[in-house]
């Protein structure tokens, strides 16, 4: 039996399967790329777990589970090609997603734009106002659902052609009946449309981020659906009988029906897999202190995790595309840093690199499709740091002269430098780009970059490791076993996880027995709604966990933090364990407490994971020694940040040993990506595979 992760990026997709058996011998791992296909991802999906299987010599029918990592919800934001929504919601609150919160994103900008008011995810036309109010603390009702307005109402979307309809009423979070009655009617009259409850996608307080989730999880609903279901049929029709997960932006994976009914929660799915790929690459060698890099042909995502834990972004900073989207992320950024980053010269005369990228068609101008743009790897390839014969294991043809004449044309005249000149600029100022990212997510959040790894991936990240940790002073580079497809590598190291929360206001320094009574009751029905769930994808208990959290704050203030809750029923005797729990999450984000403040909980969240059986990684024959010639592939000059052009050893990754080492100058190739070590520098190889680079004493 076999396990595939596969990811979709914006220019390859990537493929690990991991079997008992290779090629009718032992267990085993293998890896792969493949050419995204953007018009439909389904298409290299299928073409890359076909090869992947013939290449190990496993049957399709063989495989046991596929998890998959994908953008096809995170490109309809981008792209801005979702569908047509209508939305129900409660009169006199139909332009909340219009004002939001009136905050101004640029203070001292006239021509800022904001998403939500330029490009709305609902249109003002197909926002209809329903008669109904619900009050607040008690969610008692004030005034009932006006039934004949919901029924008016769906009949005017049906007429326009909605693709989906939302209900968003202002208190559903302390009641969600007239919601969940609204959606019964308007499915009645639009059977066929995806519909769906501001309380089913997002149950807490805050009405605009709510509503922004929901009209967020519609506008991807039918696309994301669509391509999942497909996926799903195509794969059961090439013979594939596997279980089909998918990555989750809080790091852990769902199922093809609950990335269709939510998909709001796979929005960051792609990242999220390179994260845990590389908090998976920090484990094989007992590496905490990680700062995640991973750059691939279009983006580069940046996470840090520290003391081997991935970091779940404050509510208040999660969205996408500029939109507020009230679902768990894991915490990372993702700036316009790529192979495929398109360097040009502005109006202005400035040099500049991104965030327009080659993509995957025509690709960089060394690709011979058409593109013409200079771009990273062009730059890469006329420094002598990509060499033709050897990109992608030879299965990817790419031109150098097509790479210098892109460089030339586009950018020497405008900046009077040479060619190699302009290839060296590109470099420094992409570095320089996602340098200033890295500080932003380490050195402004209270951490020390000296005590980290810088985890290297993606199929460029290790062209750009060394001189990215040397910019920010990280401790070393890390180089995971197969870094050009670490991303589907933490597809297989994950587990599956779902969330439920629910909207209370308890102020748990004070709480009486009743509140605490009334807040376990609420514990103990999210549990069992997290249990339903593991249940229905066949869970048993004795695999079931369940971790309680709650998001708090001190009174007055405007967000929370997340704190755990103590095992058990929650008492007077415990309940100072949450509250010291939440003392330290807010010092640990702000680098202080106020212990003398109350301390309010607001949301309550249940995460329920069930473990699945991570990857396993081969230990690597041991050898001993500096530079082993047998490893070398040939020389050829290579320049180096510095300026300097060298004669520059190739070394075939597949053939070091674990305990040797190599010196710069030097290049290690594999066929997902290759790896950079500058003079000065010297890489070890250690037991699984990873590749160490420091600085020499």
């Amino acid at each position: 039996m076999a396990n595939i992760g596969v990811d979709v990026g914006g220019t390859f997709t990537d493929l690990i399967l991991e079997s008992e058996s290779i090629g009718g011998n032992s267990a085993g791992v293998i890896v792969h790329k493949v050419p995204s296909t953007p018009e439909d991802q389904s298409i290299a999906v299928i073409r890359g777990i076909t090869e992947i299987c013939e290449m190990a010599g496993v049957a399709l029918g063989d495989i046991k589970k596929v998890v998959h990592g994908t953008t096809i919800a995170t490109n309809a934001v981008i792209e801005y090609d979702g569908a047509e929504v209508g939305m129900l919601t409660t009169r006199g609150f139909r332009d909340i997603l219009l004002l939001a919160r009136g905050k101004r994103p640029h203070n001292f900008s006239m021509q800022f734009d904001v998403p939500w008011q330029s490009k709305p995810l609902v249109k003002r036309r197909n926002r209809i106002v329903i008669s109904e109010r619900i009050l607040p603390p008690d969610g008692r009702i004030e005034v009932a659902l006006d039934e004949d307005e919901v029924r008016a109402a769906a009949e005017l979307l049906k007429k326009r052609g909605v693709d989906a309809v939302i209900i968003c009423f202002i208190y559903s979070f302390l009641n969600n009946t007239h919601e969940q009655r609204a959606k019964e009617i308007v499915q009645e009259i639009l059977p066929d449309t995806y519909v769906s409850c501001s309380s089913e996608v997002a149950d807490v307080i805050r009405e605009y981020e709510r509503f922004s989730t929901a009209a967020m999880n519609a506008f991807i609903g039918p696309r994301t659906s669509f391509y999942l279901r497909n996926l799903q049929s195509a794969l059961r029709s090439e013979g594939v009988k596997a279980e089909i997960r998918l990555m989750q932006s809080n790091g852990g994976v769902t199922t093809i029906e609950g990335g269709s009914e939510r998909p709001v929660t796979i929005l960051m799915s792609g990242p999220a897999g390179g994260v845990i790929g590389g908090k998976w690459a920090g484990d094989l060698s007992g590496v905490e202190n990680l700062i995640t890099v991973d750059i691939g042909g279009t983006s580069a995502d940046i996470s840090v995790v520290p003391g081997g834990e991935v970091r779940i972004m404050n509510p208040r900073d999660t969205n996408v595309g500029g939109y507020p989207i009230l679902v768990p992320m894991i915490d990372l950024t993702t700036i316009g840093a790529g192979g495929g980053s398109i360097a040009y010269v502005d109006e202005g005369g400035a040099f500049r690199v991104g965030p327009r990228s080659a993509g995957a068609d025509p690709g960089p101008a060394c690709y011979g499709k058409g593109g013409t743009e200079a771009t990273v790897t062009d730059a890469q390839v006329v420094l002598g740091r990509l060499d033709a014969e050897q990109f992608l294991g030879g299965g990817v043809a790419i031109d150098p002269a097509l790479s210098a004449k892109a460089i030339e044309s586009n950018l020497c005249g405008k900046l009077d430098m040479s060619i190699e000149e302009a290839a060296l600029g590109i470099i420094r100022v992409i570095n320089s780009n996602m340098a200033l990212e890295i500080r932003a997510n380490s050195v402004a959040k209270g951490i020390d970059p000296r005590e980290y790894s810088l985890v290297a991936f993606g199929g460029a990240g290790p062209l750009h490791g060394v001189a990215l940790a040397k910019t920010v002073a990280a401790r070393e580079v890390l180089v995971p076993p197969a870094p050009g497809i670490n991303a589907a590598t933490g597809l297989l190291a994950t587990d599956m996880q779902y969330e439920f929360t629910r909207s209370v206001l308890i102020t748990i320094t004070e709480a009486d027995a009743g509140e605490l009574e009334a807040l376990n009751k609420q514990l103990d029905e999210l549990v069992a709604l997290a249990a339903d769930a593991l249940a229905a994808d066949g869970v048993t208990e004795r695999e079931r966990q369940f971790t309680r959290i709650a998001e708090c704050r001190y009174q007055g203030q405007g967000f929370e933090l997340r704190a755990e809750f103590p095992v058990g029923v929650i008492d007077g005797d415990n309940k100072q364990v949450l509250i010291d729990n939440f003392h330290e999450s807010h010092r640990r984000d702000y680098g202080h407490a106020f212990e003398d403040q109350n301390v309010e909980i607001i949301t309550l969240r249940v995460i329920a994971l069930a473990a699945m059986a991570k990857l396993t990684w081969p230990k690597l024959a041991a050898g001993t020694g500096e530079n082993p010639k047998d490893a070398v592939m040939y020389v050829r000059p290579t320049t180096f940040d510095g300026g300097e052009t060298l004669e520059t050893p190739r070394y075939d990754r597949a053939k070091l040993a674990a305990g040797q080492s190599v010196s710069g100058p030097a290049i290690v190739i594999q066929h997902d990506s290759t790896t950079l070590i500058p003079p000065g520098h010297t890489a070890e190889i250690s037991e699984f595979g990873n590749l160490h680079v420091r600085e020499k004493a």
